[in-house]
């Protein structure tokens, strides 16, 4: 760790010129090796959720979380080898709010790898975000790790093409959240056939880094934290001695660790989202729920974002949130246990209360 919280101080020593500390989830990524000088890291940015007014103006709060989170980036200290953006970079997908992004994330000074969101697709398909982004799933090796980048939001035929009576109304009803008519995302057979052939030419003992926007598990369906057929997902894995899936969509700390793959969530540059009130009362389909971050001030709209520092040393995901508004969170891999843990919430006396003034 010590590579990695150099940089973190260099980070904010340098972004200091910004903002005292950062609101925002720039995610630097350091895959460790026993060379050292295979080391490298990537930056990762998600969730910016562009929303189209009229003619020229956007709403300011989201387009203006991710213009600082490419200032951010193109700061860090060392440089990282790419950046990678996780999906949701519109609201309701049309051509302003894609183009809008689109420029913004021009800004950035490296080769950037793009996930696509459902509030991408859900208009036209993916079709004017191919046009800009290039393919919807796709896989790539730097220094000795596997990625793979997956349209994770996928949902069933029907439902996708027999439905609605315009796009825009498709597109409406996929944007909401406990919406009965809304669909549970999937990755599909098609994709599902690309990914074995893709994994059968990998050495098991290469590490594995996927990229999807929804979480790859079953955590909760009325807000679609879901993949439908995550389990499918996670057997073409299976094989590998280390995966780690890194997702979106969310907006909220998660981790959690099946069977060799660790799962962890970054966080958005737009807002926050609660955690689901009905946790306690859904099949519990994670080992451990995850436990209750400091929830947002619901009069600051930054509160909840942050940014992460993220070290995937041998396979094993350690990630530092920095949270505006409330204290850091640790969330590292325990390699007794097996899985990740959150140090500093591990029971209730050690959280922080929640903001009650309001």
């Amino acid at each position: 760790m010590n590579t990695i919280n150099r940089s973190r101080r260099q980070f904010i020593k340098n972004a200091g010129a910004l903002a005292l500390g950062s609101t925002l989830p720039v995610s630097l990524v350091e895959l460790a090796f026993a060379e050292s000088s295979q080391n490298f890291s990537f930056a990762y940015i998600s969730d910016a959720h562009i929303q189209h007014i009229k003619d020229n103006r956007f709403v300011r709060n989201w387009d203006r979380g991710l213009i600082r989170a490419v200032a951010e980036t193109n700061l860090l200290v060392p440089k990282p080898d790419f950046v990678v953006f996780g999906g949701d970079l519109a609201q309701l997908g049309n051509k302003p709010e894609l183009d809008h992004g689109a420029e913004i994330l021009s800004g950035l000074k490296y080769k950037i790898h793009y996930v696509m969101g459902e509030h991408d697709y859900y208009l036209d398909l993916g079709e004017y975000w191919q046009e800009l982004f290039g393919p919807q799933y796709y896989s790539f090796d730097h220094k000795g790790v596997h990625f793979i980048v997956l349209n994770s939001i996928l949902t069933y035929d029907e439902w996708t093409h027999n439905r609605w009576p315009t796009d825009e109304q498709r597109m409406l009803e996929m944007a909401m959240l406990d919406n009965p008519n809304g669909s549970p995302f999937m990755v599909g057979a098609e994709q599902l056939l690309w990914l074995k052939k893709d994994l059968a030419r990998i050495d098991s003992t290469t590490p594995i880094v996927v990229f999807s926007h929804s979480p790859l598990q079953k955590i909760f369906k009325n807000w679609n934290f879901w993949t439908e057929d995550a389990e499918q997902v996670q057997a073409l894995l299976q094989p590998f001695n280390k995966v780690s899936v890194i997702y979106g969509h969310v907006h909220q700390i998660q981790y959690n660790q099946v069977g060799n793959i660790s799962f962890n969530s970054v966080m958005a540059t737009a807002w926050p989202w609660p955690y689901p009130p009905t946790y306690a009362h859904a099949e519990q389909y994670l080992p451990k729920l995850i436990v209750p971050m400091n929830r947002a001030d619901p009069f600051f709209e930054r509160d909840g974002t942050g940014w992460q520092l993220i070290n995937l040393g041998n396979g094993n995901v350690d990630m530092e949130y920095l949270l505006y508004n409330n204290r850091g969170r640790s969330v590292r891999y325990h390699r007794e246990q097996n899985r990740p843990e959150d140090v500093d919430y591990q029971h209730e006396s050690a959280r922080i209360p929640p903001q009650i003034h309001y």
